[in-house]
């Protein structure tokens, strides 16, 4: 099965220097420009990979990524992987997840996954999170298309 690209975006952000050079991330979510940055990037055989450096702000009290970071970027991974199988807009409707390990200050967490069914208005995914070698979340996502609405008209 030939994949091909999802078309380009205005709010579709690719690095032009540093240690994500030429990976891309989206920058119309406040929320996500806000907790990251995290990024992703099409590999030769397809698929997609997404990544984020831990920095001091991802720690938790006891000094390991915060469980809602991995949550947030778990949900940034889906719609990363979904990107073709979705080519528009859409929500997530159901989120599932593992905690295996915890995340440290400096590493670099790597996500990669798979659309496990795409239908007319559902996509469901699947992922894990790395650091190396050591496995350290696993999730499942369901995303649904979502239609543009369009906005009431104030009465004239």
């Amino acid at each position: 099965m030939t994949k091909t690209a999802a078309p380009p975006r205005p709010e579709l952000h690719v690095a032009t220097e540093g240690e994500f050079k030429g990976w891309q991330t989206w920058i119309r979510d406040s929320f996500e420009n806000h907790i990251g940055p995290f990024w992703h990037r099409l590999e030769a055989d397809g698929s997609v990979r997404c990544a984020f450096r831990v920095e001091k702000k991802h720690l938790n009290g006891s000094g390991n990524v915060h469980g809602g970071c991995f949550m947030a970027f778990a949900d940034y991974c889906l719609f990363a992987i979904g990107r073709n199988a979705l080519n528009g807009r859409g929500v997530t409707v159901n989120f599932a997840c593992e905690f295996l390990d915890a995340g440290h200050e400096g590493e670099l967490i790597e996500c990669t996954g798979e659309v496990s069914r795409a239908g007319g208005s559902l996509i469901f995914l699947r992922g894990q999170m790395a650091s190396g070698e050591r496995l350290l979340f696993t999730f499942s996502g369901t995303i649904k298309r979502a239609k543009r609405k369009s906005l009431p008209q104030p009465n004239a």
